[in-house]
């Protein structure tokens, strides 16, 4: 990935967040949203836009929906806000990183409960 790309995907990440949490007034983007990553194609054509968000599945599946309607909105905020010669179109993909990383946690932790107790009961 070049230098310049890795620079866009900030800032993409960035603006977009700002406009989500300030600008974005769909009721399906209110919950608390997280761009946790942007990645933009090659040609500068694209941009994904990883998100995340606490909540139930119902929210989550708005949230993404919700996501979807406003692009066309975030995209013209995003070309009146930076100056590219073309703003990429932008996909909305759900990140579920954040969960998978507090079930390993939480297995972590069963494993070392069960192994303190296998501890204490051979000890005595």
């Amino acid at each position: 990935m070049s230098r310049r790309t890795e620079r866009l995907n900030h800032l993409l990440r960035q603006e977009i967040t700002e406009l989500l949490q300030r600008e974005a007034k769909d009721p399906r983007l209110s919950v608390m949203v997280s761009v946790t990553r942007v990645s933009v194609s090659a040609d500068l054509h694209y941009a994904k836009v990883f998100v995340s968000v606490m909540g139930t599945e119902e929210e989550k599946k708005g949230l993404v929906v919700g996501l979807h309607a406003a692009s066309g909105f975030l995209r013209r905020e995003l070309a009146g806000r930076l100056t590219l010669r073309h703003t990429p179109e932008l996909v909305f993909v759900y990140d579920d990183t954040m969960e998978r990383a507090g079930k390993v946690i939480e297995l972590i932790d069963q494993v070392r409960t069960s192994e303190s107790g296998v501890q204490e009961t051979g000890e005595r």
